[in-house]
């Protein structure tokens, strides 16, 4: 940690703004693209699969906070005290939590911990978390986000203490397509693509560009089937998404439960039976139990097919920090 006269800090910062810490900020969303390029005027991040957290540290202890602005200190106590001491001066930093399987994140292996509020029923789960950190929008009194990427990365590395949970997000840069390739050999998500002098939006921008090895998105859950054979709970799921205020039907996911998924999930979806379809293109079979919309599934596919269908889904977990009427079909830009 060092004191509060960093050189690179007071450089940076001697055309900006002094304003107290806001209580909240948006995050900034990257844009899915099928554009793999290499520039010298952006970096290149793993994309990690997990849990989007805004990391807000100030007198009074630090908060963690999901995108849609749940409280998150409970469902990951362990990463509380170590970025109480990563500064001991207000920031706002922009991060992701992870769990491990292996050398991979897997969003599956978090869920064990997603939407837990007892501390000591998330330490019991014996489910490690880390959290990478890629972004710094405030510091001591200082607004960043106008200052290019760049800059504020190299304070978030300056500035704060990294020791295990905490990591630094590294970077590449110019060799996307390069790096790119061999994220995906390694079998991970893939990566993000930044533009380096760009300020942070807060909102969804082309300046942050996903680079996806595999097809993944939240989908809304709309109804299930019955279960066949052996199987306990329900068959498949339906999934939707929203399009122009309305529901659009994106297909079944009958594949990555376990038997606690089932049972558990099963449980939550028989609360929220309906008799009418939520969907304004419902499949006409009479043995769909139709529930309310307001569950979100993360899901991977390997393609959308000409009918707008997912073609070889599998479901991977819950979400629980977006709302269902912001699930929105992603569609790549050039």
């Amino acid at each position: 940690m060092t004191d509060g006269h960093s050189p690179r800090r007071e450089t940076a910062t001697r055309k900006l703004d002094r304003t107290t810490m806001p209580t909240w900020v948006a995050p900034m969303l990257a844009t899915l693209t099928d554009d793999r390029f290499s520039s010298p005027d952006w970096l290149y991040e793993r994309k990690l699969d997990g849990e989007r957290c805004l990391v807000f540290r100030d007198a009074d202890g630090v908060r963690l906070l999901s995108r849609n602005k749940k409280a998150l200190n409970d469902t990951y106590p362990e990463l509380v005290k170590p970025l109480e001491n990563a500064c001991d001066r207000p920031f706002i930093a922009d991060g992701e939590i992870v769990a491990f399987k292996g050398n991979v994140t897997s969003f599956s292996r978090l869920q064990q911990r997603i939407g837990i509020t007892d501390p000591e029923k998330a330490r019991a789960t014996g489910v490690a978390v880390t959290l990478y950190l890629f972004d710094l929008l405030y510091l001591d009194h200082w607004k960043l986000d106008e200052l290019p990427l760049r800059q504020r990365k190299a304070i978030l590395r300056s500035e704060l203490a990294f020791a295990a949970p905490l990591r630094f997000t590294p970077h590449r840069n110019e060799d996307g397509e390069a790096w790119f390739e061999q994220a995906c050999r390694k079998g991970w998500e893939g990566l993000i693509a930044k533009r380096a002098d760009s300020p942070y939006h807060h909102s969804r921008s082309r300046d942050w560009r996903k680079f996806k090895c595999v097809n993944q998105q939240e989908l809304v859950i709309v109804g299930f089937t019955d279960p066949k054979g052996e199987r306990h709970g329900f068959g498949a799921l339906l999934l939707g998404y929203y399009e122009n205020h309305e529901l659009r039907y994106a297909g079944k996911v009958g594949t990555g439960f376990d038997d606690e998924t089932l049972r558990s999930l099963y449980a939550e979806l028989a609360k929220r039976e309906r008799d009418t379809s939520p969907l304004a293109d419902a499949p006409e079979d009479d043995s769909i139990h139709w529930v309310t919309p307001d569950l979100v599934a993360e899901v991977g596919f390997t393609e959308w097919t000409r009918d707008g269908r997912l073609r070889h889904p599998r479901f991977l977990g819950l979400r629980d920090d977006k709302a269902p009427t912001q699930v929105h079909r992603e569609r790549p830009v050039g």
